[in-house]
């Protein structure tokens, strides 16, 4: 079962205008349109987030080849 809400928009006249005429050209009610458009914005937010770069930074080089277990542990424990 869907659920729809009803609301109150304040919209500009002349968009409301153009509203109405794309919504009789397209056969389709105003609210259909609303939505539909509401849908699109939505998703290109969606997807237009970026996600940050990580930092990256010069660490040196490595300490161990963590291959050599022996040496991984000296590492480790400070030796």
């Amino acid at each position: 079962m869907v659920f729809h809400m009803k609301t109150t928009l304040n919209i500009d006249d002349t968009v409301m205008a153009q509203l109405k005429r794309e919504a009789a050209r397209q056969r389709r009610t105003m609210s259909e349109l609303v939505e539909t458009a509401l849908r699109l914005l939505f998703r290109s937010e969606k997807k237009s987030r970026r996600l940050p770069r990580l930092p990256t930074f010069r660490s040196g080089g490595t300490m161990v080849d963590i291959a050599d277990r022996n040496a991984l542990y000296q590492a480790m424990e400070g030796r």
